[in-house]
């Protein structure tokens, strides 16, 4: 089982609709404790993306599909 993101600063911010702690959104952060470790590595992959994206803005990102 993989263990949740959260690092207990649950805060969203309003423009990016993300938790500013974990970087999921609220319907992440929703269906986590409900969902299998293939969803929950999808969901890891993605907050990976969001905090390469904030971290060096304005860098090309693979898109979500590519490997």
């Amino acid at each position: 089982m993989i263990p949740s993101p959260c690092i207990n600063i649950c805060q969203m911010d309003a423009p990016s609709g993300l938790c500013t702690g974990c970087f999921r959104t609220i319907d992440e952060i929703t269906v986590w404790s409900k969902t299998d470790d293939t969803t929950r590595a999808h969901i890891l992959a993605a907050i990976t993306t969001r905090r390469m994206a904030q971290a060096y803005p304005g860098s090309p990102l693979p898109s979500a599909g590519a490997r």
